[in-house]
């Protein structure tokens, strides 16, 4: 290396003479010496297509000279930028900034070197200046212009509209014309003119900076956004591109995108001679192989490309630059080459202290100059994104519009939006978009594995800037950051996966939203105190929910019913007309609790105000009222039953549903919808308990409340058998789409007990299997190697017969035991005493309760929804040895596919998985619980590395938190399995001084959430608790016995 070579920080990667008015260098440094010697003259080509000559020494390493063009550019955020240049071997190459330049540029007289945008980061909002974002609308340009960028024409014309607009300004038909005529900003630009003509129209008043942010707002939803292809083949021979982003290695067929392997999934990254290798962290839900192999067109370039996949891989995802290692002592092995210069997370923070002068710069290819502000601005890191124009802003939502019912965009659509936000887009200024944006990818749930999967030394980046605009919407990405509100995100750092996960979401990664502190604390002064309120604030805000939930089925179900003719009309007529009159009563139900709290709140008719604390007498006017629904919501449990079974009958039904599953809308099982009006009773009664406990008997509302207490008892003691029996048709069939290997889960009399992880002993070793107890069998199963990521029975355990004891000692394992049956005997192990504990009293119940009839129960058989065409089939029969049975299929191993085959869409975030990869446990009790313990809200979150608090609508139910931007979405951003999390209130060393605010923690990852009351902190409080803690036996049946009304 260079003699020169110093250790950067992140205040030097951009150090600048004293007379140029900035300074990047960190508290107590000077700046780097200049390495002396002979000077050398090398051209440097700009981004504006201008030539630039620079002199530095001969040993000055690469560093030196990157640092002379930002100084020259006054460019503050020069890392995102690198220079590139064909090396001898006519290899365009980038400049490392570790080695003497003299050793990598040969002849530097014949050599033009290339400043161009080097780490395109997932959004652009995170690039703070405006001379940054002047210099990545450039690259686009350069982009589309050499057809590096491609997109269809209706994204190409409206980017160049952009273009034109920055560059000559207003709209003007006979300018526009001639200035196309002389400037060629893509082949065949003609064909296009009359569209670019007709977007620039709509430009009118946008000024340059605007135009820009609009740009790469358009650009970075682009599938070859930021993309440079590296031609190369894989095992097969067939001829492929991979390309790096800041999510992980893309892999692409022609200019399609056909795979990707993210950063949190790739273990090591090595070349040997023309072999470019990627080794996977071991996952047996993967069909790749450990190590995948490429083939490159030599070493030279094979090398080119794994430098360029380390550099991204530390610039996006470190949070400081990797420490150099030490030189070995005789023989080096390996490359020695790592990054150098600031991570993203260090330029971030960097510019957001603030306090570096803001400069003019000259725009050369526009008539209209944009000037800097020269003031100081310590305090808005943000401040510089322009104001979006609606006009322009609503042509990027023409098409790839959902509307209810539609599926998610289609490949190759490039301009894409999320359903509910087909409207008028809001200006960036008025958005929650501080810093980055994901690849769009139609899903919002992420594969479970990921979240305890990293890259080696890899570090979440935990901090970023945040704009300084108060806002309801939000936008996720997985640096951590916001994104304008047309984007469809996806929580998987994996930009192709459809298939996200709920164990993260990259809204719980790390994006740092608004702070709104001294907001929300001022709101909350003026709100009522009295628990009342909060009380019926809660029915306000989970019925919203409940009314979403409801149009799963009303609207977005029954629009893609129509659309095929794969439903029985008998069908349709049993769901769909039982379900529009409850949304059309619970939409006014909900307008009259929002107007009394309106009332309440003295938002209006403040006089009054004292004759509307209260809820007691709207509650009971609207039950009343609801006993006329009755005979709807008797049928909801024949509309269960009749789906499952006209499913059953027709393929074509099943997959409808299947795909309307996948969908972001549908964020339960579809199933599970159809019992949400029955579960919707149980929350009125629990709400109405609470306020008559709260209310002494003489206060104005008890009265009400007690009158429409015993109302709701009345109903939910008449549908409560039916929820009880419905509830576990809904499981049984929810896990036969788990299973494989399973003639006939559901068949009368079956109940469903528990299901978990636990480790099975065999000759092998401990291995983790995954079992399902019923009242008559036990089943064991291994996750597949298949695409669907099902789960395989390897063996059964009729429980008629069995014993448990524990065998700690005999096995030298922990929370071990041994189960006997009657032809088989196995040995698990649980992963805590606590979980054991749970199977043995789980286990010895069911036992009891097969002792006591050798078939199906009577009661059981009564208790089991009718279905005569449901024969009695056995389950899938046993190996008959056990180390057998623990062997994986030759199908099953043989399911690796090659890397240019796509992930089927698969049921990877479940509660199954969940408990696979938690190692733990659920039973029925726990749903059931999980079932009444709904709750819905605002809360403001915070991560453990961030500075502020972020608002979100927050949905808990079926142990698991839903995000979204705010109670107006269709469907959540993001979500956060509950199941395995502890639940506590930060510690004064936490250093968080606000006031209810409670921490969920799990590992590594920890969040906080801050309510706006004691009460509502209370009751997120007690609803977490309920799924991060399982019910014991002792609690389910006191649970149960009260509510035999």
């Amino acid at each position: 290396m260079g003699e020169i070579e110093q250790r950067p920080t992140p205040g030097s990667r951009l150090g600048a003479p004293e007379n140029s008015g900035i300074s990047t260098l960190e508290h107590g440094q000077k700046p780097p010496p200049m390495p002396s010697g002979k000077l050398m003259s090398i051209k440097i080509q700009m981004l504006d297509d201008t030539q630039e000559a620079f002199e530095v020494p001969q040993r000055a390493p690469g560093k030196v000279l990157l640092d002379a063009v930002c100084n020259h550019l006054n460019l503050v955020e020069g890392d995102y930028f690198g220079l590139e240049f064909p090396d001898h071997k006519k290899i365009t190459v980038w400049l490392d900034l570790l080695k003497p330049i003299v050793k990598q540029i040969r002849r530097p007289k014949h050599v033009v070197v290339k400043f161009v945008v080097k780490f395109f980061p997932p959004d652009h909002t995170q690039l703070q200046e405006e001379l940054t974002r002047y210099l990545f609308a450039l690259q686009v340009k350069q982009d589309l212009a050499q057809g590096r960028l491609t997109c269809n024409d209706t994204s190409a014309a409206l980017l160049i509209s952009h273009i034109v607009q920055s560059e000559i300004g207003d709209f003007d038909e006979a300018s526009d014309r001639e200035h196309l005529a002389k400037n060629k900003y893509i082949p065949q630009q003609d064909a296009l003119e009359d569209k670019i003509v007709e977007f620039h129209h709509n430009h009118i008043g946008q000024t340059p900076a605007e135009s820009d942010f609009q740009l790469l707002e358009i650009a970075r939803r682009l599938e070859m956004y930021g993309i440079r292809l590296y031609p190369a083949k894989d095992r097969e021979g067939t001829k492929i591109n991979l390309a790096v982003a800041n999510t992980g290695i893309l892999v692409f067929q022609g200019f399609t995108k056909i795979n990707a392997f993210n950063w949190a999934k790739v273990r090591k990254l090595s070349f040997k001679r023309k072999r470019f290798l990627i080794k996977l962290r071991p996952d047996v839900n993967s069909s790749y192989q450990d190590t995948l192999e490429f083939l490159m067109a030599s070493r030279d370039f094979c090398k080119s490309f794994w430098k360029i996949c380390v550099e991204h891989h530390a610039f996006f995802r470190l949070f400081e630059e990797p420490k150099p290692k030490p030189k070995p002592v005789l023989f080096s092995r390996g490359s020695s080459f790592r990054f150098s210069g600031r991570t993203q997370k260090q330029v971030l923070d960097y510019v957001k202290e603030g306090g570096h002068k803001k400069v003019q710069f000259e725009r050369k290819h526009s008539k209209i100059h944009s000037i800097r502000s020269l003031a100081m601005q310590p305090t808005e890191p943000n401040s510089e994104v322009p104001k979006q124009a609606q006009q322009s802003a609503s042509l990027t939502l023409g098409e790839g519009a959902e509307s209810p019912g539609s599926q998610s965009c289609q490949p190759g659509k490039e301009l894409n939006v999320s359903a509910q936000e087909s409207g008028p887009p809001r200006s960036p200024a008025a958005q929650k978009s501080p810093a980055g944006s994901m690849p769009a990818d139609g899903a919002v749930r992420a594969t479970v594995e990921e979240e305890e999967e990293e890259v080696v030394k890899d570090r979440t980046q935990q901090s970023r800037p945040q704009p300084p605009q108060p806002s309801t919407e939000l936008s996720i990405n997985s640096q951590g950051g916001a994104a304008p509100a047309n984007a469809i995100l996806s929580p998987n750092l994996s930009p192709d996966t459809k298939q996200a996960s709920p164990l993260v979401s990259p809204l719980l990664n790390d994006q740092a939203g608004p702070r709104t502190d001294d907001e929300e604390d001022g709101r909350r002064k003026r709100f009522p105190t009295d628990k009342a309120y909060f009380i019926a604030k809660e029915v306000s805000t989970t019925e919203r929910t409940y009314l979403k939930d409801l149009e799963v089925i009303t609207s977005w179900f029954q629009s893609t019913v129509s659309k095929e003719d794969s439903m029985p009309e008998t069908l349709k007529s049993l769901i769909f007309p039982n379900f529009e009159p409850l949304h059309k009563f619970h939409t006014n139900f909900l307008k009259e609790i929002e107007q009394r709290l309106a009332l309440w709140e003295g938002r209006s008719n403040a006089h009054l105000r004292g004759d509307y604390q209260r809820i007691g007498d709207v509650m009971l006017k609207n039950i009343q009222d609801m006993k006329q629904l009755a005979a709807h919501l008797w049928k909801h449990s024949e509309a269960l039953e009749a789906l499952e079974t006209s499913i059953r009958g027709s393929r074509r039904l099943e997959s409808l549903c299947r795909d309307f599953e996948l969908q972001k809308v549908c964020y339960l099982p579809l199933n599970t919808f159809l019992l949400r009006p029955l579960h919707r009773l149980m929350h009125y009664k629990q709400v109405l308990e609470r306020l008559c406990k709260h209310h002494p008997p003489s206060h104005a509302d008890f009265r009400d409340c007690r009158a429409a207490l015993a109302e709701i008892t009345e109903m939910a003691a008449q549908l409560h058998g039916t929820m009880i029996k419905m509830e576990n048709f809904q499981k049984l069939h929810e896990l036969k789409k788990d299973l494989i290997g399973v003639d006939n889960l559901v068949i009368p009399g079956r109940e469903f007990i528990r299901l978990g992880s636990l480790s099975k002993l065999s000759g092998k070793g401990l291995q983790q299997r995954m079992f399902f107890l019923f009242n008559d069998v036990l089943l064991y199963t291994s996750r597949g190697l298949t695409a669907s990521n099902q789960f395989k029975v390897h063996g059964q355990l009729p429980l008629y017969g069995m014993t448990i004891e524990e065998s700690e000692d005999e096995w030298g394992v922990p929370h071990c035991l041994t189960l006997r049956g009657q032809r088989q005997s196995i040995i698990v192990a649980a992963s805590s005493r606590s979980e054991m504990e749970k199977w043995v009293e789980d286990i010895q119940m069911a036992i009891d309760l097969a002792e006591k009839s050798s078939g199906p129960a009577p009661e059981f058989l009564a208790s089991s929804p009718p279905d005569n065409k449901m024969a009695v089939l056995p389950l899938a029969a046993e190996s008959p040895e056990e180390a057998a049975g623990d062997q994986e299929s030759e199908d099953d191993l043989s399911a690796s596919r090659t890397s240019l085959e796509r992930q089927a869409p698969h049921r990877g975030n479940t509660m199954v998985h969940v408990c696979w990869h938690r190692n733990t446990s659920v039973s029925m009790v726990d749903f059931s619980v999980a079932v009444e313990n709904q709750l819905s809200g605002n809360l403001l979150r915070k991560f453990k590395n961030s500075n502020g608090w972020q608002k979100l609508w927050v949905v808990f139910t079926n142990f698991c938190l839903f995000f979204y931007k705010s109670h107006q979405d269709n469907h959540p951003l993001a979500s956060l399995p509950l199941l395995g999390y502890s639940l506590t209130v930060p510690s004064e060393a936490e250093d968080i001084h606000k006031d209810h605010v409670f921490k969920l923690h799990f590992k590594s990852h920890v969040y906080y959430f801050r309510a706006e009351s004691e009460y509502t902190f209370e009751r997120w409080m007690e609803v977490i608790r309920s799924a991060t803690s399982s019910a014991s036996r002792a609690h389910v049946l006191s649970h149960k016995e009260s509510h035999m009304y």
